[in-house]
């Protein structure tokens, strides 16, 4: 990994304390490999201290480049689990599931020997794969990896998206949600949905985003705390670890 690695820049400009750290690249590439080696140095860490590493994984096109440099890193794969962060309502072979971006891109080269969890599976229900999902979640998650979409939303909680507070509110890791009515769901409105609670546990949050409109998507968001207009809030309000930002124009 190290061989193919450029030199990365990175600058936090958030004040010592603060709830979240702004990692600031010149280009893709020196982004992607810096957010790489966060992850990869984060999960080093963990295994340190314990048997097994827990790390969670969002879908969509921007961390692909990620993931795909994160399984270069020469990492003991065969002691970390691998999970979604949410998932739409497909099989995970589906060609638009998480499932199978996160097999095509990090499970490959050293990441294949990684052990992983699927949020669906043929012939369970929603409501079984949710349970399935925090059985698991007892394992507590080392690292999470979030994204955020135009509209703020992050995992698969939507601004004011029906029953968002009792995803917000319960204690639960994982949740079946509805997303009728959310422009940023696209077409698929049932899904799992990682939540506060899940996120909670996690020594290393991550959120990668690329773009000057995340960019000031994200000074909107940080201007506030109020969930329900900007989910993706969650990623620096729940308590416990800070949030890491990788950003990039």
């Amino acid at each position: 990994m190290s061989d193919e690695r450029p030199p990365v820049i990175e600058e936090s400009t958030a004040a010592e304390g603060s709830p979240v750290r702004l990692h600031v690249y010149d280009s893709v590439t020196q982004w992607v490999w810096g957010a790489a080696v966060s992850i990869s140095s984060a999960l080093a860490r963990s295994l340190q201290g314990k048997a097994r590493a827990r790390l969670l994984l969002s879908g969509g096109t921007t961390p692909t480049a990620v993931y795909i440099a994160l399984s270069k890193a020469p990492l003991d794969w065969q002691h970390i689990d691998v999970a979604l962060v949410d998932e739409r309502w497909l099989l995970p072979d589906d060609p638009d599931s998480n499932a199978r971006l996160v097999r095509e891109s990090l499970l490959q080269r050293n990441g294949a020997a990684a052990r992983f969890e699927t949020l669906t599976r043929p012939g369970r229900g929603i409501e079984e794969a949710v349970a399935t999902a925090n059985m698991h979640a007892r394992q507590p998650t080392d690292v999470v990896v979030l994204g955020m979409g135009e509209d703020g939303h992050t995992a698969s909680l939507f601004p004011r998206m029906r029953d968002l507070d009792l995803a917000l509110d319960t204690s639960a890791a994982y949740v079946a949600v509805d997303a009728s009515g959310c422009a940023g769901a696209g077409k698929w409105l049932r899904r799992i949905s990682l939540t506060p609670a899940g996120l909670r546990p996690a020594h290393t949050r991550l959120l990668l985003i690329r773009g000057q409109k995340k960019r000031d998507l994200l000074d909107r968001v940080l201007d506030g705390d109020d969930p329900y207009e900007y989910p993706a809030r969650i990623a620096f309000t729940t308590p416990g670890a800070p949030l890491h930002v990788h950003w990039c124009p």
